[in-house]
């Protein structure tokens, strides 16, 4: 049994071990908003699979020259793991025998990667790529170059559970899976701040692996009222206005206390050891807490790559994590609006990323207007480009991810409509009847990602499901 002194003396350090933490960065400390986003190690283990030479009938044919192509594909593989900060252990000459796979298979569950690559070199090899998607472990991607493979070698991998076939000429699709491996390394290696009620808790989500810690709701607004207005805060606030679009309601005061929310997260982000955070933003400016919602604040976040979610909507920060850690570009949660009279879906919220295009393109224009459902601070409207595809995603929970495709008609103008600032008209793909479009608070995105995604989904497990093709309403579409 524990006696009083050691007992007291436990306390005194869990006590101080809080405290500790509780300090963290000073109100007038720099955060260096880079040091936020999760760097995980991603180890990758690869291997070409090909029958002995010389070949002799069979495809790819006797004029596939090995040598070459496979030169190409390991100085491919090369610059790949480059680009993505990944480390790739290739084997240093093809494996030709099953004896040799098995030894393979082995030698992958001792050193345990994070995912293993195996390139076909003959449509003979299919066998031993199954072995390797039966035994290894691990998510496991087949990349079959064409002439390697028939509709039928194909059909059976790419049903298995953490597998994906690639059947391509596209070595874009094999770094786009290796993406995927990094993505899901990022997601392990993130705290997410659930801001909301007087919970205290640390869960981890299934499947996804991170990490949810959960502290009260008025931490945010005690820490933003220890915020000074800073020279950080005072060059962000003037960088808001110089490079707005046109500026409508927010005055010179609006701008600085949406930048103190900015610099707040950050130094709350450090403090906690966290990456993204999810906040019950509604409820904190429906107490009048804050004189400013967060909306600004957290797209800033968005554009450096460090998720911040509305209305302590978990899923719906997991999903804007997907876009960024997987596809290197902000989103925003939307709340859904069917649009009848143009079948047509009205994407609104009132924070969305401006680097739509990728962290390192150019930001989208913006206008600088207030939160348009209480009329304090700053949102922005974010102008989408009319005619270019998007995608819109949303985890359902960890084992589910809606996916759905279409492309930006217009930015609807609040006034004369309702509702919030970023407001985007969206025709949507393969949905015959806007009514039917599945979710809330999905993720759009710019680009087509559908394939991408599939990666995702193919290694980890995920059904990944889309809105009804066809109207569930009678009558038809509108």
């Amino acid at each position: 049994m524990m006696s009083a002194s050691s007992a007291a003396a436990s306390l005194w350090l869990t006590s101080a071990r809080a405290s500790q933490r509780e300090e963290g960065p000073a109100p007038t400390d720099y955060v260096d908003p880079a040091t936020l986003r999760p760097k995980p190690e991603v180890r990758v283990m690869a291997t070409f699979l090909e029958f002995p030479r010389p070949y002799w009938l069979g495809w790819p044919g006797t004029t596939y020259d090995l040598d070459a192509r496979q030169a190409e594909f390991r100085a491919a593989l090369n610059q790949s793991a480059q680009r993505l900060g990944i480390h790739v252990q290739l084997e240093p000459q093809p494996i030709n025998k099953e004896d040799d796979v098995r030894q393979w298979i082995e030698k992958v569950k001792a050193e345990k990667p994070h995912a293993v690559l195996v390139i076909l070199q003959h449509f003979g090899t299919w066998g031993w790529a199954s072995l390797v998607g039966k035994e290894a472990g691990v998510p496991v991607i087949i990349f079959s170059p064409i002439g390697m493979a028939f509709t039928g070698h194909v059909a059976g991998p790419a049903r298995m559970s953490g597998v994906h076939v690639i059947s391509s000429m596209e070595w874009s699709a094999v770094e786009n899976a290796l993406r995927a491996v990094r993505a899901k390394r990022m997601f392990e290696e993130t705290r997410v701040l659930w801001i909301r009620g007087n919970e205290h808790s640390e869960t981890v989500v299934e499947r996804l692996g991170t990490k949810v810690r959960a502290i009260p709701r008025d931490t945010f607004n005690q820490e933003f009222d220890r915020q000074p207005v800073t020279e950080e805060v005072k060059e962000l606030a003037a960088q808001l206005r110089r490079e707005a679009h046109r500026i409508v309601e927010p005055n010179e005061e609006d701008t600085l206390n949406a930048m103190r929310t900015y610099v707040t997260a950050k130094r709350l982000l450090a403090r906690e050891k966290a990456h993204a955070l999810s906040m019950d933003c509604l409820g904190m400016v429906g107490a009048k807490l804050v004189p400013t919602p967060p909306c600004a604040g957290w797209t800033l976040l968005q554009d450096q790559g460090i998720t911040a979610g509305c209305e302590a909507d978990l899923y719906g920060a997991l999903s804007l994590m997907l876009t960024s850690y997987f596809l290197d570009r902000p989103g925003y949660m939307n709340d859904p609006v069917p649009e009848t009279v143009h079948n047509t879906l009205i994407a609104a919220h009132c924070t969305s990323g401006t680097r739509i295009a990728g962290f390192d393109n150019p930001p989208a224009p913006y206008v600088l207007r207030n939160h348009s459902e209480s009329a304090l601070g700053v949102a922005m409207q974010v102008l989408w480009p009319e005619g270019e595809p998007v995608t819109l995603v949303r985890f359902t929970g960890p084992h589910e991810l809606i996916v759905d495709t279409g492309k930006v008609v217009s930015n609807v103008p609040t006034p004369p409509a309702g509702g919030c600032r970023t407001s985007v008209e969206i025709a949507m793909d393969e949905v015959e009847d806007c009514r039917d479009v599945r979710g809330f608070h999905q993720v759009v995105t710019l680009g087509n990602h559908r394939a991408a995604l599939r990666a995702f989904c193919d290694l980890y497990g995920i059904r990944m499901t889309r809105s009804p093709r066809f109207s569930t309403f009678e009558g038809g579409a509108a």
